[in-house]
């Protein structure tokens, strides 16, 4: 168990800011790629909204379902390895503009709702609890000293779900952080993003943050306005946790924390409504921020500008 100090650092990782050494994979140097729009230092703030866990309940894609429909440009982070990625991706199918991502999983953290390899717990046993569940967090799964050639199959066989969904796929990102926590993991992870031809979040000189993840419900709108008032030029990525305040979502509790984040459905709920509250909007028209999605980032620099991010 740890504090929410830890959850602080856990939520810093899951933004893409950890430094790691460069892989052996053919990934620009960090500061070649200065000319392009992620790495911008000069024109207007650019705004790249990002929600995830996509697929983990019903719950989840019923709020995932309300944002696109508030007509935001949006990029949206499915976990294929949950039960509900299905719903999720006939969500998506009627919304091609919205960009989507892999959310890659090695972690099942709520207590009573648990979830498993894509691959099956028999091919990847060294990424499973006696159960036959994934480990609730990045480090307990490490300490299991986990295959790294485990870690490729399960990656592996999330990845193609998601190609065979029929959804168009444009980048990956890494739930709890976990995937790139570790060198080895990492490692993993760029090579399949250059094999399947996915972008990498945080690859392109973007930034991330989540300024609402611990404002109390009724503050986060508060907390998104001060967020678009301190935005600077280049790229910036708004990570966010959306869902509906229901008994579904309700029931769930994170193992990881000694005091975990308070009512968490409701706080699910308040960053939905703060992102289609008309503050926000207003906020972003008044600094004249640009919105864009991941996949147009992408398009924009090309994924031969991918570069490992240094700080």
């Amino acid at each position: 168990m740890v504090s929410r100090h830890r959850v602080a650092a856990r939520l810093v990782r899951v933004l893409g800011a950890v430094p790691m050494l460069l892989a052996n994979v053919p990934l620009v140097a960090a500061g070649q790629a200065a000319s392009n729009v992620g790495a911008s230092t000069s024109g207007p703030a650019t705004l790249i909204i990002r929600t995830d866990d996509v697929g983990m309940s019903h719950s989840v894609n019923m709020a995932v379902k309300r944002l696109i429909d508030s007509g935001l440009p949006l990029s949206v982070s499915v976990m294929f390895a949950c039960p509900w990625y299905q719903e999720s991706v006939e969500i998506l199918k009627a919304h091609p503009a919205v960009s989507v991502g892999i959310h890659l999983t090695l972690n099942s953290e709520w207590k009573f709702y648990r979830w498993g390899p894509v691959a099956g717990r028999e091919a990847v046993p060294t990424l499973v609890d006696s159960n036959g569940y994934f480990f609730q967090s990045g480090e307990a799964l490490h300490q299991n000293h986990p295959d790294v050639r485990e870690i490729e199959k399960e990656l592996r066989s999330q990845i193609d779900r998601a190609l065979r969904s029929g959804v168009k796929i444009d980048y990956v990102d890494y739930h709890m952080g976990t995937a790139v926590d570790y060198p080895e993991f990492r490692e993993v992870v760029e090579r399949l993003a250059q094999e399947y031809s996915l972008g990498m979040m945080g690859y392109f000189g973007d930034s991330s943050d989540a300024p609402q993840y611990f404002a109390a419900p009724t503050r986060k709108a508060d907390s998104l306005v001060a967020f678009v008032d301190r935005l600077q030029p280049g790229v910036m990525v708004l990570v966010t946790h959306v869902g509906i305040d229901d008994a579904e979502l309700g029931a769930l509790l994170d193992m990881n924390t000694a005091d975990p984040l308070p009512e968490m459905s409701k706080n699910r709920q308040g960053e939905l409504d703060a992102l289609t509250s008309t503050r926000f909007t207003r906020a972003l028209r008044a600094r004249n921020i640009r919105l864009m999605t991941f996949r147009e980032l992408i398009q924009s620099q090309g994924l031969k500008a991918m570069h490992r991010p240094v700080g």
